[in-house]
Order: C-alpha cells, then structure tokens, then sequence
C-alpha cells in the first residue's frame, strides 16, 4: 500500500509494490458497444455466470506478445504472453461502455491445475509482472501465472490519467508545509484543480466505475475466459483488499487465496493512515538503531536522537532544494518520499543512509532517485499513472473526511504517531485531504467480513511490516475465518520472496489445498 508523505496532509492509504514504467498517451473514451465483446461459439465458460453478462464471460482472448502492454519499463520476457479482457465500464449497463483490462501469462511448466492470478497492491501498481513470481516453485509447474493491471492501472484502457509530467515535476517541487489560514486554503483549491483535471483527461464515468467493488467483477470475467471453475489468488498489500472484496461477492467461485500484507477491512481511511504512520515509525527507528551501529551514519550514535538529526537535515529543504546532477534538485517532499520507499525492506536501508549523508554534504541525488522510483519517474521523465490511479481508487473506496475538526485531530494524531515525519509547524488546523473534493461519492465502505461458504484462506502477516502494520493481518483472518501466518521481520510483504519456512506451506496449500494451520509462525 502506497502512503502520503506529507505530515500536513494526513496519509489516507498504505504502500504499493512500486515498479519503474513508461506513461502511455494521454486516455481516449471508451468505445460504445451494443452487444458486449465478440463471443465465441465454441468457447466453453467455466463456472456460473450473471444474468445479462454472457457475452463478456465467452469471450476468446486473443494472446500476443506483451511489448505493447509494457507501460512500466518491466522486461517481461519471451516467456509471457499478454490479452486483453473487455469488460463493461459500469455492470449496472453491460451493454454500455465497454473498457480492456490488460492480463499476462506464463504457461506451467507441467501438469496444470489451472490459473493462479496475482495483483500487488497499491492500488495504482501494475501487475503484469506477477506472471513470473515465484519461479522454481511448484506454482510455476502446476499453474498459468496470470498477473493483472486493474481497470484503469498500466496498460488497461483507457487509463486514469490527471497531470501531465512537467505538471507532476512542478507538484514535487513544491513543499506542502503552510497550515495558516492562507496556506491551507491554497491547498485545498490545489486539490480541487487537480480532481478538475482528473475529470477533464479521464472522465467522470472512468472515475466513478475504478474502485474494488468493479475490480472483483472483471476478476471474475477473467476467471471465467482463463476457464477455471473456481479462483485461485494471491494478492498483496493493496491486493489483500481486492482479494476479500472477490470473497465476499463470490464466495462460492474461490478455490484459494493468499493474502499477504493485509488491510483490514473494518478499519476507517484515518485509523488506517494513523496505525501505518506507527508502522512506519517503528522501521525509521529499527534503521536508526541499526545506522548507529556503523562508522558513517548521518543520524549519529544514539538512537534517541535520530528523529531530531533527521529533521536537520530534511527541514532546510522547505526552504532551499538541495542541489542534484539532475537539475531538478532535491525538494523538500521528495526526500520525505525517498526516505518512505527505503523504509520498506532492509535492502534499501544502506541507500537511505548513503542518501542522508549526501543530504548531511549539500547533495540529493541518492533520495531523488528513490523518490523517483516511488513516483513512477522514468528516464526519459514520463511517468507511469501509479500516483493519479491510487487517488482515483482510494478516492472511490473509501468515505472522504470532510469534517474539519476530525482532519485537525487525524493531522494530530498522525504528526505524534510518526514524529520523524513532523515537520513541526502544525497550527492545530489541517487542510482537508484531496478525497473531501473528489468529483464522484466513494462506492465502498469500512465493515466487518462476515461471509459464508468460503474454503480456509491463508492470511501472511509481517510483524514489522511499515506499510501494512501486523495487527491488520491479524484483524483480516480473524474476519474470514482463515489462516494466520506471521513472518518475523521488517518488510513490506514476503510471499515467495525467498523465505522457505514462509513460501513452502503456501506453496502446499495452493498446489495440494491443505492449509498450513493457523498460527503458523517463522
């Protein structure tokens, strides 16, 4: 799951998986349709299918080379195959608008079962990469790996599209800092120019038709076509929400999921942004420890004083960019967003310590680079449509808050849940997040899952996981009534990334069907 990284502007959603891409064109309308898509006559639909959507569900894909479909920069290789799906725009009028969804495939390598469909999160990430996880397991020999880019996400089309490049350049240059009364207003027109051009370069209609509760209906169109009875998923961050939504809409087509760094669904936008904000707090302060254990680290020797050694070195940024070879320099919020993506594994924590000891000398390149990746920049300076995809789906599957005395005390609340993301200038006034100005109402709701008929589902939780916090996995099974799994670690997410005590259970489960037990723990 993605998240905000301004502390003025609480962070209403998690962290993605995030991958470097191309921006396409800008979006054109949807093509009319009378009839749906071209059915074929000898197709053969797996499983039932809903009144009036009989053509979509027949549908033959037409597979073909995935170098168009290549809107993030991911080589996906000879192996992978790519389709389009078409879909209607809005279910309520199948013989409407139709849109595509675009789908990749690695075929197994042996005895198929059928289809294993995979999405990592974001939302705004494209998935179409997924159709090579977890290479050398069982997976890839008794499944067709399919990955996904979600209605208006990557190469579906049309795409969520709202700022131009030099547009999004200009918006990341600019500290969001100012809660006096004249800053707050300015952030608030900023955010109603910006759903205006949503609206102008997307359409209302896209916008209202992205959210979850359409994803898990074109989820099951593909199920369908793929010709597999039932729905085999693994879903990560993000991809958790979509995975329970297909649950309780379609309890009776799932097979199996895997549901790795979990939301949980009963959960408020503000609850959710508060406890990832903590999350987030608790790695800054484990990369810390760990900094202080070298002879280099720019936080110092002693950990209690990390936050206050990092504010020196981002805050001056609010008011002078350090300087870059790029000549765009290093603003202020982008070495917020550079420190957020390291923070997400380990892995990253020595460029994050390489970056702030160039922020400690003048220099911003290392951070620019990180922010770069988590912002979809590419190195001709396009941009994928991660970041106007997220607002779009996290705008509609959520309720804005549009009182003003709850976002004052959700600011408060989060400025002292991460106090390393606090630039220290709160006024107890807060602008209202950009959801409180979006052009269409929000389609989901926060509830309890409460569905019947499900076989066991697998819910994989990290215990120091930034983006998606514990207790959310925690929360998650217990609602579905599944499986939890908790890893030991500080990650975001861990599902066939190498971790045999975690990978090998799953990997029975999805294969063999048997769950490996709840309270499984390594």
């Amino acid at each position: 799951m993605r998240t905000r990284t301004s502390s003025t502007a609480v962070a209403l959603s998690a962290v993605a998986v995030l991958l470097a891409g191309c921006s396409g064109p800008e979006p054109t309308a949807a093509p009319e349709t009378s009839a749906g898509p071209e059915a074929s006559s000898s197709a053969s639909v797996a499983g039932p299918v809903p009144a009036g959507l009989e053509a979509f569900y027949n549908q033959t894909l037409q597979w073909e080379s995935c170098d168009r479909y290549n809107t993030d920069g991911s080589e996906l290789g000879d192996s992978v195959e790519c389709a389009m799906v078409t879909v209607p725009l809005d279910y309520a009028d199948p013989t409407g608008t139709t849109i595509q969804v675009a789908i990749s495939r690695t075929r197994a390598a042996g005895e198929k079962i059928g289809s294993i469909l995979m999405n990592p999160g974001g939302p705004g990430s494209s998935g179409l990469y997924l159709a090579t996880q977890a290479d050398g397991t069982a997976i890839a020999d008794r499944f067709d790996r399919i990955g996904f880019d979600p209605r208006g996400i990557g190469a579906s089309e049309p795409e969520v599209r709202c700022l131009t490049p030099e547009e999004v350049d200009q918006e990341r240059r600019e500290p969001d800092v100012d809660v006096s009364p004249e800053g707050i207003a300015t952030t608030e027109a900023e955010h109603r120019d910006y759903a205006a051009q949503c609206v102008d370069r997307t359409g209302a209609d896209v916008l209202e038709h992205v959210g979850t509760r359409e994803v898990v209906r074109d989820m099951d169109v593909i199920r369908a076509v793929l010709g597999d009875e039932k729905l085999t998923y693994v879903g990560y961050s993000y991809g958790t929400r979509i995975g329970t939504a297909y649950a309780e809409e379609f309890p009776s087509n799932v097979r199996a999921m895997v549901l790795d760094g979990a939301l949980d669904p009963d959960q408020s936008p503000v609850d959710e942004a508060v406890a990832q904000g903590a999350a987030f707090q608790t790695a800054f302060d484990q990369f810390a420890a760990d900094c202080a254990q070298t002879d280099t680290c720019p936080l110092g020797t002693d950990p209690a004083q990390a936050v206050a050694q990092f504010r020196s070195l981002v805050d001056p940024l609010i008011d002078q960019p350090a300087e870059t070879t790029d000549p765009r320099g290093l603003s202020y919020d982008d070495a917020i967003t550079g420190a957020q993506q390291a923070l997400y594994s380990q892995q990253l924590w020595r460029l994050l310590r390489a970056g702030l000891n160039e922020l400690r000398d003048g220099r911003g390149d290392t951070l620019l680079r990180l922010a770069d990746t988590y912002s979809g920049r590419l190195e001709d300076g396009s941009y994928t449509n991660i970041d106007d995809a997220f607002n779009a789906v996290r705008c509609v599957d959520g309720p804005p808050t549009t009182d003003r005395v709850a976002a004052d005390e959700a600011d408060a609340r989060f400025r002292a849940a991460a106090p390393y993301l606090d630039d220290g200038r709160a006024t107890g006034d807060a602008p209202l997040d950009l959801c409180a100005f979006w052009p269409v109402p929000n389609t989901s709701d926060p509830h309890i899952v409460d569905v019947e008929g499900l076989p066991t589902l697998v819910v994989v939780s990290t215990t120091n996981d930034p983006a998606t916090p514990y207790q959310a996995g925690v929360e998650l099974a217990a609602q579905l009534r599944g499986n939890l799994v908790t890893y030991d670690g500080t990650q975001h997410t861990v599902a066939f990334s190498g971790v045999g005590c975690i990978d090998d259970p799953l990997v029975n489960y999805l294969v063999d069907l048997v769950p490996p037990g709840d309270g499984l723990r390594c």
